[in-house]
């Protein structure tokens, strides 16, 4: 149970009490600061408390926003403000020092609140000043026309109900459930219901985690269907995908709607997107094989394409979204095309957002072949692909940033290199400060396309991809030797990512045995998924999977020379055998210890809102 505790006089008619007690909280009235200090140090430590202003007026989504969040430990609107746990010890503190100083007699505002009506004498502004003076990350939602204020005067309280009357935040609350930046198919074909979906839900007491679940379930009955192979199974699975994405949309507009945050949902979020979609291509490629064609090559390289495209959006918003100096031309350029209302459509429909993919799969399956489906699928992300990282390489290469350690460390993080290629970094450190600046990333792009290459293009079975896994190995460690702050070193892990998933693809179609290519498709999926965990992780400012677990599953160039050596002893059939067994043990030690992070105490609360993928 929360409390709040109102601080001051009461006004008479006020709904504050009533207001506070929908939200969850248990209020108790202090009548001055020592009191309320008194009230303060009666909640345990593990509660949430609030302290509101008794002369408060605004709305209730105001006080939602303020008061409820679970994602930061303290939170402020004008004439209110809330502390988790976690935040318990600096509001303390804080409330300690007004009472020792016999309370503020002027009011100063922080910049945030410059804009706000409030109080001069309003306790609850006064703590905030008091915790950001002393360099506290105190949360300030963005309220848009939403009211909250502490009126000082009788006049000042009607025109701010005047002013609460005349907005209605119901609808502010469920246009605020969209996501701000959305593809178009999504924003104009799925918002615009899928919001009132999201209230439905929030009004029976679903959470958004049942929803992920069920959203998650639809996609694997849909990909079921598509592998019956059949023209009803195809029409179904593309109306279930269909209805999946719109529950996937629906999840996240209700932990807006109803400020339901949580670790565990923040991991359902993040996984769960990629593992509907990659299923669903198994069960294309199911369907297919069941009409005589073999499109499991084609279904592998739809995710090995998919999955470096997000890893090109990760690693380059790691690298610059602390930057300094973090400005150029085609920056500038894109800023002024986003501001003509047709480009901005334009421009986020062409990279093939999660909305448009997924129509486009939905429709191509119902009326087309596998074939045709994973053809539009691979010409279409690689388009996106193309246009997505030119552009990036080009504002790389016209900025002037200077970039950080953290920015180095996360591209660390996401390079995943294993034990061979730290060791081998730390014999070459010497030699990588001899590169020059953009010799990092090409000497990654050209081990990893030596070993792609040479599996590719040599006989199955022969010793040559070894060699070339190799200097695979030693390119790899020479490329992360020294900090990954140059231009383009955001490119060095999805380089990683393509060399190591290619080369897997390459060998599992030379090796031409049944099944093995499916067998590649489940080892590509679980080392992906460790993949994508890494990334919410650093999202989330939890730092890397613990290095026990890079060493378990042995980095990446670990587990391409290790491939490698497989195919070239191992008849293919035995190859086949042993990718399965590969791909079962990374799956289990990743998702065991991704589990047993995301339903940890020290889990963040963060959700994917960020560029649609």
């Amino acid at each position: 149970m929360s409390t709040a505790i109102l601080t001051g006089q009461p006004v008479p008619g006020s709904s504050i009490e009533g207001d506070l007690r929908s939200l969850g909280y248990d209020v108790r009235v202090a009548a001055d600061a020592a009191e309320t200090e008194t009230l303060l140090a009666q909640v345990p430590g593990d509660q949430r408390v609030a302290l509101v202003d008794a002369r408060f007026v605004g709305h209730q989504h105001a006080l939602r926003l303020g008061l409820t969040d679970p994602r930061f430990p303290l939170a402020a609107i004008p004439g209110a403000m809330t502390a988790q746990a976690a935040g318990r010890q600096a509001l303390t503190r804080a409330m300690a020092r007004e009472n020792s100083s016999g309370g503020a007699a002027e009011f100063s505002a922080s910049p945030e609140q410059a804009g706000a009506t409030v109080a001069v004498d309003s306790l609850a502004d006064r703590i905030v000043v008091a915790l950001d003076d002393d360099g506290t990350d105190v949360h300030r939602p963005e309220l848009g026309s939403l009211v909250a204020a502490v009126p000082a005067d009788p006049q000042a309280r009607n025109e701010a109900r005047q002013a609460v009357a005349s907005v209605d935040d119901e609808a502010v609350r469920l246009k605020s459930a969209v996501k701000a930046r959305d593809g178009f198919f999504t924003t104009y074909c799925i918002s615009p219901y899928s919001r009132y979906i999201a209230r439905w839900c929030a009004r029976r007491g679903l959470t958004p985690n049942q929803v992920t679940t069920a959203s998650l379930v639809t996609a694997l009955i849909a990909a079921g269907c598509a592998a019956t192979g059949t023209r009803p199974g195809f029409v179904a699975a593309g109306l279930l995908l269909i209805f999946s994405f719109v529950l996937d949309c629906t999840d996240g507009q209700l932990a807006r709607y109803s400020l339901q945050y949580s670790t565990l949902g923040a991991w359902l979020d993040a996984t769960f997107d990629r593992a509907k979609e990659y299923a669903y291509y198994a069960g294309l490629a199911l369907g297919a094989a069941r009409g005589g064609d073999d499109v499991w090559a084609l279904a592998l390289g739809a995710m090995v394409l998919q999955t470096c495209r997000h890893v090109v959006d990760f690693s380059f918003n790691e690298a610059n979204h602390d930057a300094t100096a973090n400005t150029s031309p085609t920056a500038a350029l894109s800023d002024k095309l986003d501001s003509v209302g047709w480009t901005v459509w334009v421009r986020r429909m062409i990279v093939l957002p999660i909305g448009e993919r997924w129509a486009m799969i939905a429709i191509l399956t119902a009326f087309t072949t596998p074939r045709i489906t994973f053809y539009a699928l691979l010409v279409g992300c690689a388009f996106a692909a193309t246009y997505t990282t030119a552009g990036r390489v080009l504002r790389s290469l016209t900025r002037k940033a200077r970039r950080t350690d953290r920015a180095a460390e996360a591209l660390a993080d996401l390079a995943d290199s294993g034990p061979l290629a730290q060791g081998l970094a730390g014999a070459l450190k010497s030699r990588a400060r001899q590169l020059p600046a953009f010799a990092v990333p090409a000497v990654a792009l050209l081990g990893g396309g030596v070993v792609v290459a040479t599996a590719a293009l040599t006989d199955f079975g022969g010793p040559w991809p070894v060699v070339a896994a190799l200097v695979y190995a030693v390119t790899s460690a020479l490329a992360v030797a020294r900090p990954l702050k140059g231009a383009l070193d955001w490119l060095v892990p999805p380089f990683f990512r393509a060399a190591e998933y290619g080369t897997v693809l390459a060998l599992a179609v030379n090796a031409g045995v049944n099944g093995v290519l499916p067998a590649a498709f489940g080892l590509v999926a679980a080392v992906a998924y460790h993949h994508y965990d890494t990334v919410y992780r650093i999202r989330g400012n939890a730092g890397a999977p613990p290095a026990w677990l890079v060493r378990a599953i042995g980095g990446h160039e670990g587990r391409t020379l290790l491939v490698t050596v497989l195919a070239a002893v191992l008849s293919a059939s035995q190859f086949k055998v042993a990718l399965t067994v590969l791909a079962v043990a990374v799956a289990l030690v990743v998702l065991v210890e991704s589990i047993r992070f995301w339903v940890s105490s020290g889990a963040p609360a963060v959700h994917d809102e960020g560029e649609p993928a």
